[in-house]
């Protein structure tokens, strides 16, 4: 049976339900709920227009150099994602500068951009 198919247990402490994925559904349910939408944490128009597409044009080509993916150097596959850089949009927002400005950001393709947000951020998949 492949791995993906094999029931275990939720990954919240003390929760005895069994699921294919990480937790169980009430409390994916709940983490997500608590994450809130991509509107509400702040990927709005503004985000797409003034941030997103900026970025993505300046970095067509990923432009992540990060250790363990296999490339010492960017790795030159197209950009999908505009990644905050150096610091997180909370961070930017803490320091009252502007998460919209592509300024702090840049283009990373899918897997890059899910390896940093695994490594990287609060909450993330590795944490």
């Amino acid at each position: 049976m492949p791995k993906s198919q094999r029931w275990r247990v939720c990954s919240t402490p003390e929760c005895p339900e069994f699921t294919q994925h990480g937790k169980c559904d009430a409390h994916r349910a709940e983490a997500e709920q608590r994450r809130g939408s991509a509107r509400q944490r702040g990927y709005d128009r503004d985000h797409e227009v003034l941030f997103r597409k900026p970025v993505i044009a300046r970095d067509p080509k990923c432009v992540c150099t990060a250790e363990g993916h296999g490339h010492c150097g960017p790795c030159g596959q197209p950009s999908r994602h505009a990644d905050h850089h150096p610091h997180s949009r909370r961070e930017l927002q803490a320091l009252g500068l502007d998460p919209n400005d592509p300024e702090y950001g840049r283009g990373l393709c899918g897997p890059c951009h899910s390896s940093h947000t695994a490594r990287e951020q609060p909450g993330g998949w590795h944490r």
